[in-house]
């Protein structure tokens, strides 16, 4: 048997089995934007304050981001397939939890618990996909569908949100996640092949574990106690600080421990540090696009939650054309740092566009062009990146670069968040207390955002622009 024909039939067999995590990867996506927009529906129905609905998302995003480098190793010590089932099956249940919660804290706590399981599954999803297909064509694609479910997935959500809390309330939109975890375990099984990974003798390193995961938690907790309903400057920038100092000590552990839990060696790769670096500036923007733009469409076009839902449907198929018919051959055709490129100028050039909206404009003209736009940028930057960071991942260490990925992705999205969303209010602040009238002032304050994500996306460009010229005839650098 040839080298082609093995490639094909690998890439049949690992068909049914990339359906199952791309599934997953959607539920978990389309649950965390569903949820935004169910927000106001959840205070009216509990009761909830101010501070205590954001940790209805900051509960969920505090175990998410501290935990995924954590479970990517655990993938590679223990198997993936099975983080990834106990995955979905502890992410299942607390959907239920949430659904039956009738005040705040039993809420805030299952959606910590729902945190957990989406880092334990989210962690070890890329890792998956690159075991089952060889590096070259075949992987590219299989990247690209899973780019493509995590960029297009929060638009879903954000429509399947606002369809579900307007038709039969907000507990279904995580009740609904019930038969889908349910379908997922049940065809996983079937589906993802058993692997064992290196288990204890491959070395846990509890202490390294420890400080990395206490580090992410207390950075992306100080980052989520930002604004006006967190903690305050001075609370999360010595929250910031511990974070920091723990990873600091991560770092030192790395160097000295028998078995580390991360090879900081791996990070002399240009293709991962730069991939994670560039995503994390990327989806920085992202999320801050998400967050502005809708509040922009809601505020001052004056659209609903549905409506806002629906406005999100032509930039999601921009996405996914993008992403599933471009941008796997192209990476394969012009190489990884051309496709990142072109991608980035396309971002800069949306986020211009925002820069300019007008405190009295149409959607038409204002934010569909621009959102279409990004929707290219998306389906070529995401897939590029993560071809990009797990180029040259093995068996032994695909779980733990997976989590690299994520976590690069989730703190960076946190980031862009909460320093565009800042921007934002600061300068709508000012606006109003000069005197302008509050559409204008919302207005003024959303372009600021606008300029910091098309800050976001040019120093990602300037980190593409860093990266070798070569290429083989995969795509790969």
């Amino acid at each position: 048997m040839d080298v082609a024909e093995t490639a094909v039939r690998t890439a049949r067999s690992g068909r049914p089995a990339l359906a199952v995590l791309a599934t997953g990867q959607l539920m978990l996506i389309v649950d965390g934007t569903g949820v935004a927009v169910a927000l106001p529906r959840i205070r009216e129905d509990l009761g909830l304050a101010g501070a205590e609905l954001s940790w209805v998302v900051n509960g969920y995003l505090v175990a998410f981001g501290g935990l995924l480098l954590l479970c990517g190793r655990l993938g590679d010590l223990f198997g993936r397939r099975r983080v990834f089932l106990g995955g979905i099956a502890v992410f299942t249940a607390a959907s239920a939890l949430c659904g039956a919660a009738g005040s705040a804290a039993p809420l805030v706590a299952a959606r910590f618990v729902q945190g957990v399981g989406c880092a334990m599954a989210g962690s070890v999803i890329t890792g998956m996909v690159v075991v089952l297909f060889p590096e070259g064509r075949e992987r590219v694609r299989a990247i690209t569908v899973i780019a493509f479910v995590a960029a297009g997935g929060g638009s879903v959500g954000a429509l399947g949100g606002g369809v579900l809390t307007e038709l039969a309330g907000w507990r279904w939109m995580f009740l609904v996640n019930l038969p889908i975890g349910a379908l997922l375990l049940a065809f996983g099984r079937r589906t993802l092949a058993p692997d064992h990974g290196g288990g204890r003798d491959g070395g846990a390193d509890l202490l390294g574990a420890a400080l990395v995961t206490g580090g992410l938690m207390l950075l992306v907790l100080a980052i989520g106690g930002l604004g006006p309903d967190g903690f305050g400057a001075g609370v999360s920038a010595a929250l910031a600080a511990a974070g920091l100092a723990l990873l600091a000590g991560f770092v030192l552990r790395q160097r000295r421990a028998a078995a580390p839990l991360l090879e900081l060696s791996m990070f002399r790769s240009r293709a991962l540090s730069g991939g994670n670096l560039l995503q994390a500036l990327f989806v920085g923007a992202m999320f801050g696009f998400q967050y502005l733009v809708t509040l922009y469409l809601q505020e001052v076009l004056g659209l609903d939650s549905l409506e806002t839902g629906l406005a999100y449907l032509a930039a999601s198929a921009v996405i996914g054309a993008t992403s599933l018919g471009l941008a796997g051959p192209l990476i394969v055709r012009l190489g990884v740092r051309r496709v990142l490129l072109a991608g980035l100028g396309a971002g800069i050039l949306a986020f211009g566009w925002l820069a300019r909206v007008p405190d009295a404009g149409a959607f038409a003209v204002d934010a569909l062009p621009a959102m279409l736009v990004l929707g290219v940028s998306a389906g070529l930057v995401l897939p590029a990146a993560t071809a990009l960071a797990m180029t040259g991942a093995s068996d032994a260490d695909s779980g733990v670069r997976s989590g690299v990925t994520g976590t690069a992705q989730q703190v960076g999205g946190a980031l862009g968040l909460a320093a565009m969303a800042a921007l934002a209010a600061a300068a709508t602040g000012d606006e109003g207390a000069a005197g302008a009238a509050r559409r204008a002032a919302l207005t003024e304050g959303y372009r600021l955002g606008f300029v910091a994500g098309a800050v976001l996306v040019a120093l990602a460009a300037a980190v593409a622009l860093t990266l070798p010229r070569d290429r083989r005839p995969d795509g790969q650098l």
